[in-house]
């Protein structure tokens, strides 16, 4: 089983062009799901029926799984088994009519512009690493990209002149941010005048590098904004994609439709931007409770 995995995750590579992230999570969700098969007696996928999905899920579920995580395992036993049989590997398919557990939505946590002020403010410009931070911070907040776009740029990916950043979202999918003043203003001065002091020698064409010269990582970022949140003295809990949550729902507040902020976000389906029109609803609602004499 572990060889039609291989050919399962070269395919999605080849032909998908999915994301790293994707495949090692499909490649973890199969591995897993091959072992529980192979130790309940079976070894050719063409024995496995439907009853043994049924029975690796609920295991899931015994262990005390998330409902997204059950989810996300459901998908890739059904593309497994949907890419075996249309590769002619397996003469049926045991996931057919599978349903995923419903996953309740969450509505993100989402900062206030006063709030994102404050945590914007909170480095020390002063000095290299400080700038570099400032610059991170406001370039995450100014496009909306994930942590992950933001640690991969290169300095070739951002057009101060034309005030624009270019970034590889999910699945290698390119897309043009366009860039506020604030932004341009902390990211030219971080190039000019801190990164020459982080770069070592070598010619690493990062953007955003950490004092040992070398790329910042997704970890070094995430301590970065956790010590900025300490700072702030903020009261929510602060992630990266929490300043990408709150670039959404801002501009939808402030008029942006809907298909624009869909296309800056790099989300595939339209549906996942509109999680963003009910926080906005939910935020007018608590300042309607707040302000109306008679609510």
């Amino acid at each position: 089983m572990k060889d039609l995995i291989t050919q399962f995750i070269h395919y999605l590579t080849v032909e998908r062009g999915l994301a790293k992230n994707t495949l090692e999570s499909y490649q973890r969700d199969l591995t897993a799901y091959c072992t529980y098969v192979q130790k309940e007696g079976f070894t050719d996928i063409n024995q496995t029926t439907r009853a043994q999905i049924m029975g690796y899920l609920m295991r899931l579920q015994e262990q005390g799984r998330a409902t997204a995580t059950i989810s996300r395992n459901v998908a890739s036993i059904r593309a497994f088994y949907q890419f075996l049989l249309r590769e002619k590997m397996t003469d049926k398919d045991p996931s057919v009519n599978l349903e995923s557990p419903k996953i309740e939505k969450k509505l993100p946590q989402v900062l206030s512009v006063t709030e994102v002020e404050t945590l914007l403010n909170g480095p020390d410009a002063h000095i290299p690493t400080g700038m570099r931070d400032k610059a991170m911070l406001e370039l995450l907040y100014a496009t909306g990209i994930r942590v992950s776009e933001l640690v991969s740029l290169n300095l070739s990916d951002v057009n101060l002149a034309m005030g624009f950043v270019k970034c590889f979202g999910k699945g290698s999918k390119e897309r043009i941010i366009p860039l506020g003043r604030l932004a341009i203003e902390n990211v030219r001065g971080y190039i000019e005048r801190s990164r020459p002091l982080l770069k070592k020698r070598g010619s690493d064409e990062a953007l955003f590098l950490n004092h040992h010269g070398r790329r910042l990582s997704r970890q070094g970022f995430w301590k970065i904004i956790k010590k900025y949140a300490q700072v702030a003295n903020s009261n929510k809990e602060v992630t990266p994609h929490t300043l990408r949550h709150s670039f959404a729902t801002h501009l939808l507040e402030n008029g942006a439709d809907l298909r624009s902020v869909q296309e800056m976000l790099g989300h595939a389906d339209i549906s996942t931007t509109q999680i963003y029109t009910h926080v906005t609803k939910t935020r007018l609602k608590e300042v309607y409770a707040k302000a109306h004499p008679r609510a």
